[in-house]
């Protein structure tokens, strides 16, 4: 479970830090144009990533009780 914890808050952080990396590896070919992501797509995936690392210290948390 610790291991999962800290998998998530790295997975969450890089979705902060990066989002449009995110988009180039899973929805860039999707796109006609595949020259950015959408103001929409940045936010919903650094939310995506505050929710990542809420859960991620979650299981930390909870892995040590």
């Amino acid at each position: 479970m610790l291991a999962l914890g800290i998998l998530f808050i790295i997975i969450g952080v890089s979705m902060i830090i990066e989002p449009s990396l995110f988009w180039l590896l899973t929805e860039s070919w999707k796109s006609n144009d595949a020259t950015e992501p959408s103001r929409l797509y940045i936010w919903s995936t650094v939310f995506g990533g505050i929710m990542f690392i809420i859960v991620g210290i979650g299981s930390t948390i909870v892995s040590f009780l």
